[in-house]
This record gives C-alpha cells, structure tokens and sequence, in this order.
C-alpha cells in the first residue's frame, strides 16, 4: 500500500455520539458527530436508548463524513474502530459496521482504545497547534475517567495515577444534578462558574496517596453543603449559583493541579497534555496555560473539537498502527473495559 497516502475512515461509538472522520495521513480531512438528545430527559445516558440511536446514525454520518472528504469508500486504506472502554450495546454498533466495511473493501481492520485516542489526538496535524515530544504526561480526565498517564511513544503508555472511585465529570455532573441543572451540567457549571467567585465557598480536599484521585467524598460534601444552606434558605441556589459553581470548578481544578505538580516532581517531565471531555472545561484550560510561565511546564491543549468523544482522535491512532501494521481480523470483540 502507498504509505504515502493513507486514508483512514473512524468510527467512534463509545457512549452516546455516533461520530465518523476520514484522515488523510495525520490531517482531517471531515470530523462528523451526531449526538444524541433523548439522553436529556432522563438526566443520563440509557444505554439501550444509546445503542438504538447508534444504529439509526452510523450509516447518514459514515456518509456524510465520506462526502465531506471528498473521497470514495474505495480510496480507502484502513478501517478504525472505538474497541472500548465504553457502554457494551454502543460499542457494537461500532464494532460491526467497522468489521462488515473492512470485509467488503477488503482492507485492513485496526482496533482502537478510546483512552488512548483522547491522548493522541494531539497528534492530528492541525495549524496553530504544536505536538509534544516523548516522553509527556498526559491528563485524561472526563464523565468515566480521571487518569495521568506516562506516554513515553504512541504505543508505550502506563497509568501512574487514576481514580479510586468516581471520575472528575462524575463530580461535575453530580453537582449539577444537586443544583437542579439540567443533563448534561458539566458545561452549565463552567458558564455559570465564569461570573462566579470561586473563593466564596471553600471545600476540603480529599486525602489521597500518591498520584491517585477521589471525588465520591467530594460529591457528599458538596451534597451535605448544599441541604444545609437551602434547609436555612430556599433561595440558596439560585441566589448563590454562580458562587457554587465558581467554588466547585475550583477545587477541582486545585486537586488536578495538585496531583500533576507531584508527578511532575516525580518523572521531571515538564511537559503536559490533557483530553478527555472535561478538558473542554474553560477554568482547567485557563489554568493550565498559566502553568507555563508559574511551573515551566510546556502545555498542550487540544482544539476543542478533539476534547469530546469524536472519530478524529480514533484516526489518528489508527493512522500511527496503519504505518506499524498493527491491524486485527474479524474475530477481534468490543470491551466494555479494556487493558490500558
């Protein structure tokens, strides 16, 4: 095959965005994503709703996606696929399609871990965005994880710190949830949190070893906070909204910043990169930045496009297996968790 001209078709179907991108080599040449509204009502994703709703997208957006690259299903190189973490029923939606195009094409198929994408996306040739050199740290952090990582090259990548419990979205969204805001309220309380003063209310944070997160203790206390002041004053949300939410965004953003300074301290490696959906969050992105001049630290940020779950960031990984050959067959399965 010419690896001077590699096309690859992604599909993303980790959770409840049914997404398709076409690469040309490491550029996007489209990035589609459909998401899915009916989660809204129910305040979360339903994962049956979510695979039913995969599977009236994923031909319209593949597509589209296609049109939009200005390329035919023949010119293409490569298939690649979410393999997991993610919702089980989603996954195979995914799965299936990318199998059954592969087949028909008779191209190679290649297996992508969603994690793993979120880091590498950084890696998509974009204007105005510098890529980092190995080895870097990389932040993960969205609604099911809260990872740093060690990425000393695209396949050789260790976990030297995660969450014990629950996920930095989790925390987010939580809270959303107690101030009656509705799904999904992780970006309602970065906008709220703007007009905010995040030193009104002061949280405690959670005592956790090493480089480990935890955000369950968090949630109760901003829980157990919140019945407090409104059993004093029904008006206390709403008077108060922008204060708690400015209050909140910023613990989190202090024990992010926490953990990082002290694997930093750890691995003398000064350069940091973050991805995942709440890396979209504006205060983590603003302080991250400010890291540069207070740290030395060398940052990188993706474009926001690449921070929520998309089919770019699945092809730029599968571009860098394509040029390695690290390709899967058909027997090859969807996991709703998946080895790191």
């Amino acid at each position: 095959m010419n690896q001077n001209e590699v096309f690859i078709l992604a599909i993303e179907s980790s959770c409840d965005d049914t997404a398709a991108a076409v690469l040309k080599n490491n550029k996007v040449l489209s990035n589609v994503v459909a998401r899915q509204s009916i989660h809204e009502e129910f305040g979360g994703v339903v994962p049956e709703l979510a695979s039913r709703a995969h599977q009236q997208n994923i031909v319209p957006v593949i597509d589209v996606a296609l049109k939009k690259a200005n390329i035919t299903k023949d010119q293409l190189s490569a298939i690649a696929f979410t393999q997991g973490p993610g919702l089980m029923g989603s996954l195979l939606v995914g799965s299936s399609f990318a199998k059954s195009i592969a087949m028909s094409l008779n191209i190679p198929l290649i297996a992508v871990n969603h994690m793993h994408a979120h880091i590498l996306a950084h890696f998509i040739d974009e204007d105005g965005y510098d890529k980092p050199e190995f080895p870097f740290l990389a932040l993960t952090i969205s609604g099911g994880h809260t990872q740093i990582v060690k990425v000393s090259s695209f396949f050789d990548m260790e976990i030297i710190g995660e969450t014990t419990d629950d996920a930095v979205g989790e925390a987010f969204d939580k809270t959303a949830k107690i101030l009656g805001l509705p799904y999904p309220g992780g970006p309602l309380i970065d906008l709220f949190a703007k007009e905010g003063n995040p030193k009104k209310f002061l949280f405690t944070k959670p005592k956790v070893k090493g480089l480990n997160f935890s955000f369950s203790g968090l949630k109760t206390q901003i829980l157990y906070f919140i019945q407090k002041n409104v059993a004093e004053n029904p008006n206390f949300i709403e008077e108060n909204k922008n204060d708690i939410c400015a209050s909140v965004q910023q613990i989190i953003i202090d024990i992010l910043m926490d953990k990082l300074k002290m694997a930093v301290e750890e691995t003398g490696i000064m350069q940091i990169v973050i991805g995942g959906g709440v890396s979209a969050n504006s205060g983590i992105r603003e302080t991250l930045h400010k890291t540069q001049k207070k740290y030395g630290w060398k940052t990188f940020i993706p474009k926001f496009e690449y921070t929520t779950d998309n089919a770019a960031m699945i092809g730029i990984v599968g571009y860098h297996k394509f040029l390695h050959d690290k390709f899967e067959n058909a027997t090859v399965v969807s996991k709703a968790r998946i080895a790191f």
